[in-house]
C-alpha cells in the first residue's frame, strides 16, 4: 500500500512537471506566433479594399444609342449596372494569412506550429500522468477539467491544420487563452490527486465528460471564428461605405479570411459539434438515472446545459432563416458560448448543486 501511494505521488509530481513544461513551450509558441504577425510582409494588404472598390456601383453613364439602318427607330441600350453583394456575402478574397505571404513570416509561423505540437504532446503527457496517479479518468475536479480542456482545444486546432484547413490565424488567440487557462488551473484551481465520490464511479464518466470536453473545445474554436468575423465584417462595411480604417486594423484584418469565410467556418464547426452536445446531455441524463435514481432534476448544471443547447439550437435556426444571417446570428452564437462558459465556471464556482464535487 505504501509503495502504491508513493508511486501515485510520484506520478502526480510528474504530471505537475509536465504541465509546467507545457506552459513553457506554449510561451515560446506564443512569441513565435507574435513574430509571424510582426515580421510577416505587409505588402499584400488592401486586398479587401481593392475588391470592394471594384465591386462598388459604377456611375451611370449616358446610355448608348443605336440607330437601325433600315428605319428611323432609335434603340436605347440599358447601361450595365454592377451592384455590391449583400452584407456577409461579399465577393472578397481571403487574406494571405498572418505571415502576409512573406517567407520570413511563414517561417516563424511554421516554428510556432511545431512548438504547438511539442507543447500539446507534453501537456497530453501531463494529463495522462495525472490519470495514472489516481487510476481513473482525469476529470474529477476543475483543475483536471481545465488541463484536459486546453489539451483538447489545441488538439482540435492541430487536427484542422492536419486536414489542410486555412486556420493558422487561430494560433495566436488560441495559445493566448490556453496559457491563461493553464495559469488559472495551476494557481487557483489546483487540488491534489484524490479519488472520486462513489456516485461518480461509472463508465459514464468516460462517455459523458469526455464528450463535454470535446464539445467545449470545438465551441471555443467556433467562438474565436465568430469574434473575428464580427471585426472583419465591420472592417469591410467601413471600406464599403467609403471609410478609411486605421493602419493597425488594416495590417491585422487584411491578413484574415474574408468575413464570409469566417462566418462559414464558425457555422460549420458549431453545426458539426451540436449533435455531439445533444448526445452529451442525453448521456448525462442516463448517468444521473444510474447514480441518483432520476434522469432529470433541474440541477443547476443540468439547467445550464439545457440553456446552452437551446442557445446553440437558436443559432443554427437563425442561420437557416434569411433575416437572421450574418451579425445577428453571430451575436446569438457568442451568447451561446457565454452560456457554455457560465455552465462550466459560473455554476461550479458560484452555484451549489449535485454536480459540486470538489469544485467540479
Amino acid at each position: 500500500m505504501t509503495l502504491a501511494v508513493a508511486t501515485n505521488e510520484h506520478l502526480a509530481n510528474i504530471s505537475n512537471t509536465l504541465i509546467y513544461s507545457a506552459m513553457a513551450v506554449y510561451t515560446l509558441a506564443f512569441f513565435a506566433y507574435i513574430a509571424e504577425w510582426l515580421f510577416g510582409s505587409r505588402s499584400k494588404v488592401a486586398r479587401t479594399a481593392g475588391a470592394l472598390t471594384s465591386a462598388a456601383p459604377k456611375e451611370a453613364a449616358a446610355p448608348a444609342v443605336t440607330v437601325r439602318k433600315a428605319g428611323g427607330t432609335a434603340v436605347l441600350e440599358r447601361p450595365e449596372v454592377v451592384t455590391r453583394a449583400a452584407a456577409g456575402a461579399r465577393d472578397v478574397p481571403d487574406g494571405p494569412g498572418a505571415h502576409g505571404g512573406d517567407e520570413q513570416g511563414d517561417l516563424y509561423g511554421r516554428i510556432a506550429v511545431s512548438l504547438t505540437v511539442v507543447s500539446f504532446l507534453v501537456e497530453f503527457g501531463g494529463v495522462l500522468a495525472r490519470a495514472l496517479s489516481v487510476q481513473r479518468a482525469p476529470w474529477g475536479n476543475m483543475y483536471e477539467f481545465n488541463i484536459t480542456f486546453s489539451t483538447a482545444a489545441v488538439g482540435v486546432y492541430l487536427a484542422l491544420l492536419a486536414l489542410r484547413k486555412n486556420v493558422r490565424w487561430l494560433g495566436l488567440p488560441l495559445i493566448t487563452t490556453v496559457l491563461l487557462d493553464l495559469g488559472l488551473a495551476v494557481t487557483v484551481l489546483y487540488v491534489d490527486s484524490d479519488q472520486l465520490v462513489p456516485a461518480l464511479h461509472s463508465y459514464w464518466l468516460y462517455i459523458h465528460v469526455s464528450t463535454a470536453i470535446i464539445c467545449g473545445a470545438v465551441f471555443y474554436v467556433g467562438a474565436v471564428g465568430t469574434i473575428l468575423y464580427l471585426f472583419k465584417d465591420s472592417y469591410e462595411n467601413k471600406l464599403q461605405n467609403g471609410g478609411t480604417p486605421g493602419t493597425f486594423a488594416t495590417s491585422v484584418l487584411e491578413r484574415l479570411p474574408s468575413s464570409a469565410s469566417l462566418d462559414k467556418f464558425a457555422y460549420r464547426v458549431n453545426a458539426a459539434v451540436f449533435p455531439l452536445w445533444t448526445f452529451t446531455i442525453i448521456a448525462g441524463a442516463i448517468w444521473a438515472g444510474d447514480a441518483w435514481g432520476r434522469y432529470w432534476g433541474w440541477d443547476p448544471k443540468e439547467t445550464w446545459s439545457f440553456i446552452t443547447w437551446v442557445a446553440y439550437a437558436g443559432y443554427l435556426h437563425a442561420r437557416a432563416t434569411a433575416g437572421w444571417k450574418g451579425r445577428k446570428a453571430a451575436y446569438i452564437a457568442l451568447a451561446a458560448f457565454c452560456c457554455w462558459l457560465f455552465n462550466y465556471y459560473g455554476v461550479n464556482i458560484f452555484v451549489s448543486g449535485m454536480h459540486s464535487y470538489k469544485g467540479f
